[in-house]
């Protein structure tokens, strides 16, 4: 694993705007309101060819423990055990603050290196702010702006002692790319858990790490940022796997969603689907499958994504044998384009079921991968058209001369031809369905185009 750098401050400070900076892309939620990020996020930084992992944390305020903000300080107090160093974010324009000098005490008193870094350090106004800064009592602070990436190599310097031993050489070194035997690179599973707000997301998440990684309270809506969190499943025959758990804002109906960061909030946790490999839909045995999780189910799906549907607070849902029979028949009328959609049932308060939901995500995910070879497709494809021949508007044969697959995650194929613009919806639902049944695909999305040409090996079809 790389070093990690763990960014601390008062809130609106500048954190999530240096986090982004540094991973290279926007990632972290940023808005003027104070308090927007409130888990911890962890990315891949490359600063000047320095390497680490960089963490966003929420802004640090003196509140009490039980509160939302109490939550959020504890989880920014747990992020720098064990980090090489914190990165302690000040508003250079703004001065010191009464806040800024508590969490300059609290650093003081813990083991981890501290940084200072003073934001928004561009233009005179600042000068009075990188002065004050010194009573910290935290050495030469780094002047910096975030937003417009002044500064850097000032940080550069500051980091690399921490990152980089007496040689030049990084302390720690990232594990070695396998491949499957397609030269793929084999990755963890990029599992993410999405659903409506107050579904128990978070909570499912802590459980299955065994810590209170993520925030979670009775308050709707308490997750913003799409979190990925890197962690170990071991299955049943002791073997380790790599796993990338995703949380992501609850996704309401568009018509609630009014306030800006909350929009945010929800396009984040749509790219955090595009993200993803496979998607656990998690539903809440209390209130049953709404409109919204099937349209949820929907998004995803018409993203390529493997999906599972998970019910959770099974264990106090009442009535369980009726609820799951039922959702099971409107999860098959209403995802008609892929049936059989796995479904399970989970309670993140117990970790009932958690191992299944896993180890169901990592067969999915297999079928997901999936390529078949160009005979074995073939000898179907010929068997498939020979016991359902596609029928002849006009009275003029549609020809399907070959199929092969195209890509996968998600599988796609190509079928040649010609006359392929006349073949019925039907009949290309007959092929997928074929497909998924007896090539081991299952309930994952397939794609599956039509492609006419003059000559049946030429693959350049209009």
């Amino acid at each position: 694993m790389l070093p990690e750098i763990v960014i601390i401050g008062r809130p609106n400070v500048g954190k999530s705007t240096l986090f982004n900076r540094l991973v290279g892309k926007k990632i972290a939620l940023v808005d003027d309101q104070p308090g927007v990020t409130r888990d911890r996020r962890i990315g891949d930084a490359d600063l000047l060819d320095l390497k680490f992992q960089i963490v966003d944390t929420a802004g640090y305020e003196d509140e009490d423990a039980q509160s939302l903000p109490g939550r959020m300080r504890m989880q920014t107090e747990e992020a720098i055990k064990g980090a090489r160093a914190a990165l302690f974010l000040i508003d250079a324009r703004a001065g010191i603050t009464p806040l800024d000098s508590e969490i300059a005490r609290w650093l003081r008193s813990s083991d981890t290196p501290v940084i200072l870094v003073a934001n928004k350090a561009e233009g005179r106004a600042a000068e009075a702010g990188l002065l004050e800064s010194y009573q910290l009592g935290l050495g030469d602070p780094v002047g910096l702006s975030a937003e417009h990436g002044e500064g850097l190599s000032d940080l550069f310097q500051a980091l690399r002692p921490h990152i980089e031993d007496e040689d030049g050489n990084a302390h720690d070194q990232a594990e070695e790319l396998l491949l499957d035997e397609f030269g793929d690179p084999i990755g963890p599973l990029k599992l993410a858990i999405v659903g409506r707000p107050n579904a128990g997301k978070s909570t499912l998440i802590n459980k299955i790490l065994g810590e209170n990684r993520l925030i979670t309270g009775p308050e709707a809506g308490i997750t913003r940022d799409s979190i990925s969190i890197d962690w170990q499943w071991q299955d049943q025959d002791g073997t380790l796997h790599d796993v990338r758990l995703i949380d992501t804002a609850g996704m309401r109906k568009k018509a609630r969603v009014q306030e800006k960061l909350e929009k945010l909030s929800v396009a984040d946790a749509r790219r955090a689907i595009d993200f993803a490999e496979v998607v656990v839909l998690l539903l809440d045995a209390t209130k049953g499958l709404e409109l919204q999780d099937l349209k949820i189910a929907d998004q995803v799906l018409q993203e390529g994504r493997a999906l599972i549907i998970a019910v959770n607070k099974w264990d106090v849902a009442e009535d369980a044998s009726y609820l799951f029979n039922g959702i099971r028949a409107a999860l098959d009328e209403g995802l008609a384009q892929v049936k059989g959609v796995p479904l399970l049932t989970v309670s993140a308060m117990t970790g009932k079921g958690v191992d299944t939901m896993i180890a169901s995500a990592l067969d999915v995910r297999k079928a997901w991968s999936r390529r078949v070879p160009t005979g074995i497709l073939n000898r179907w494809f010929e068997r498939a058209v020979e016991d359902n021949p596609p029928p002849a508007p006009g009275g003029r044969r549609i020809k399907l001369r070959y199929i092969t697959q195209a890509k996968t995650r998600p599988p796609g194929f190509a079928i040649f031809g010609t006359r392929l613009d006349k073949l019925p919806e039907s009949y290309r639902r007959y092929l997928i369905n074929g497909i998924r049944r007896d090539l081991g695909f299952g309930a994952v999305p397939v794609r599956l185009n039509l492609r006419t040409s003059r000559n049946p090996f030429d693959d350049k079809g209009t």
